[in-house]
């Protein structure tokens, strides 16, 4: 896996082996930051089960400000870890080692971009997007992008958040919430 485009275009990412993650695929991502982006003037974005750390890398790359990634597999925290080293500004990321709903607890600020790939998709989409609401954690222009298997059925509006895209790319399935 590489970054697609941006600062840091055709760097290599690490990833994990075997099952513990699923990295959004070069194409996938490539398609998904054409549909929201493609590029970015500043900003704040939220990667919250962030895996490889590769969206949020990838928005960094292409504009945004400030990342924050929140992850709670250690051996998927020293892959990002090594992907943050390698775009050589690791001042604009912070990587929370924990659990996704502890993070949630403890972040300040709001995020125009957030990225959910959840293990258990549709249950979780929903209730992240409902505390993140509650929490005053996105800006009025924030975009959520949810990651999911294609056969997922994701409501049309969460909290006054409403689809604005969705597209499937292979057995994967991108839906864009924006207020």
């Amino acid at each position: 896996m590489r970054i697609v485009s941006g600062n840091y275009g055709g760097r290599l990412l690490k990833t994990l082996d075997g099952k513990t993650t699923r990295p959004t695929s070069d194409k996938v991502r490539g398609a998904m930051f054409n549909m929201i982006g493609p590029y970015f003037d500043g900003g704040r974005v939220l990667d919250l089960y962030a895996g490889s750390g590769g969206l949020a890398i990838e928005a960094v790359s292409r504009g945004i400000s400030q990342a924050v990634l929140v992850e709670r597999d250690r051996k998927a925290q020293a892959i990002i870890e090594a992907n943050i080293a390698m775009t050589k500004e690791t001042e604009k990321f912070q990587l929370l080692k924990m659990e996704a709903n502890q993070a949630l607890l403890n972040l300040e600020g709001s995020f125009d971009l957030v990225f959910l790939d959840p293990p258990y998709a549709k249950e979780e989409i929903v209730k992240t997007i409902e505390l993140l609401e509650e929490r005053h954690l996105l800006t009025e222009d924030v975009m959520v992008v949810c990651e999911t298997d294609k056969t997922v059925e994701l409501p049309e509006e969460i909290v006054g958040l409403g689809i604005w895209k969705q597209k499937q790319y292979g057995i994967s399935k991108v839906t864009v919430y924006i207020h």
